[in-house]
């Protein structure tokens, strides 16, 4: 009995990219937009994630050019001193990317079981 193999498991990473291989949307930029959604600005997103402001900024540009659709609403001035808003689009390309990977994740767990696990378990 092969004691070892109970704890590897299957590990699944998905991302859209355009049709020359640029990335898109992915994990990394759904946790941008989550980051800024909470804190309602790129700058404290940035300082939680601990990433710099141009950085965070440069991929949501990427990926509203890519996408030819807005993913922030900037507040300039006023009386908040500026910050960030999802878009409405943002908002669904969120929830169905989430949609997406918890699908992929599923099937690679499933399909894991049926055809890794299954030598293993074959073997005892």
């Amino acid at each position: 009995m092969n004691q070892g193999f109970k704890n590897v498991f299957p590990r699944s990473k998905i991302w859209l990219a355009d049709s020359e291989g640029n990335v898109v949307f992915g994990l990394g930029r759904l946790r941008m937009l989550e980051a800024i959604e909470r804190n309602g600005s790129i700058h404290a997103a940035a300082k939680e994630l601990g990433m710099s402001y141009r950085g965070i900024w440069g991929r949501i540009k990427a990926t509203e050019e890519r996408l030819g659709e807005p993913l922030l609403f900037r507040n300039i001035g006023g009386r908040s001193g500026g910050g960030s808003e999802l878009t409405d689009f943002a908002k669904q390309l969120m929830l169905q990317f989430r949609k997406l990977h918890q699908s992929v994740v599923k099937e690679s767990d499933q399909l894991f079981e049926e055809l890794i696990q299954k030598i293993f378990d074959d073997k005892n």
